[in-house]
Parts: C-alpha cells; structure tokens; sequence
C-alpha cells in the first residue's frame, strides 16, 4: 500500500518524481506492463494521503527504491483501471480496492527483484507480505491471494540462492 503521510512539499519534488515514473514505466514495459498515465502531482498525493494502516515506508523512500517505484506505479495504475480516482484520500475511500491492487502491484515489484535477482530484497518484502496475513483491514476474500504471493515468491527465493 502507499506509504506513510511525510509531507515533503510537491514543489521540491516534483521534477524528482517525474523522472522516476519516466524510468520506471520504461522498466514496467519491459515487464510486459502497460500502465495508465500517473502524474507526478497524483503520484505525490496519493503517497503523501491519509492511510489507515500506519505505513512506515515515506516517499523519499519510494524515490530511492526501483522496487518500491514500481509498485506504486503498479498499484496507482491498477486503481485507475478501476475507475478510482487518485488524490490525498483515495486509500481511506476505497481501502478494499486498494489492497487489490496492491497485490497485483506486490508480484510486479517481486518479479522484477527476481529479474534482477535481488534475493536480500525479496526476502525483505516476503517478510512483509507475511505480515499483511495480520493486518485487520485486509479483506478476508484477499488472504488466499496474499498466502500464494507468499509462496510463490518464496519458492522463487529458494529456486534462486
């Protein structure tokens, strides 16, 4: 899901974040993904919304991170697909929609570090992927899914050390 609400102003970032959705939905075609156009204003305002998870990961962070880029982009992509518009409250207005997406965008993110054979990153975001099983707001239709991201990308980890 989008991370945690630091305010950096969109002004200081706005360039930053526009070549990073350029690089990135290069590297998601490479992927055999076609995303929908995000902005880097609704990027900014979806990562910098209201969440009611308490994520920890910030935007800066997103910014440093091909993995975490890829995923947002993923996950902003799959929401508008959805007809869901983004802006600062679109995870607390359809949060069950979100972790859909989220989904999708966890394999695309974890494909590409298998890509790229990033085993230390994989194991990081399987860990997290565990810790999703706990969360109360995830929808209870969801936790199959969540259970088979976990095990598919686990066997991918053990395929590939």
């Amino acid at each position: 899901m989008a991370s945690s609400r630091m305010r950096v102003s969109y002004d200081s970032l706005s360039k930053r974040i526009n070549k990073k959705l350029r690089d990135a939905i290069k590297i998601l075609k490479e992927l055999g993904y076609e995303s929908q156009h995000v902005s880097p204003k609704e990027f900014y305002d979806y990562m910098t919304g209201e969440t009611p998870t308490g994520d920890t990961i910030t935007l800066v962070d997103v910014l440093g991170n091909d993995f975490l880029i890829i995923h947002e982009i993923v996950e902003i992509s799959e929401l508008k697909k959805m007809g869901i518009p983004i802006h600062r409250r679109t995870i607390m207005m359809f949060h069950p929609k979100v972790y859909e997406a989220h989904f999708t965008a966890i394999e695309y993110e974890l494909n590409y570090a298998l890509d790229k054979k990033d085993y230390d990153w994989l194991k990081v975001r399987i860990k997290h992927a565990k810790s999703w099983l706990e969360d109360d707001y995830l929808p209870q239709h969801l936790i199959p899914r969540c259970k088979a991201i976990v095990k598919r990308f686990s066997e991918g980890l053990l395929k590939g050390e």
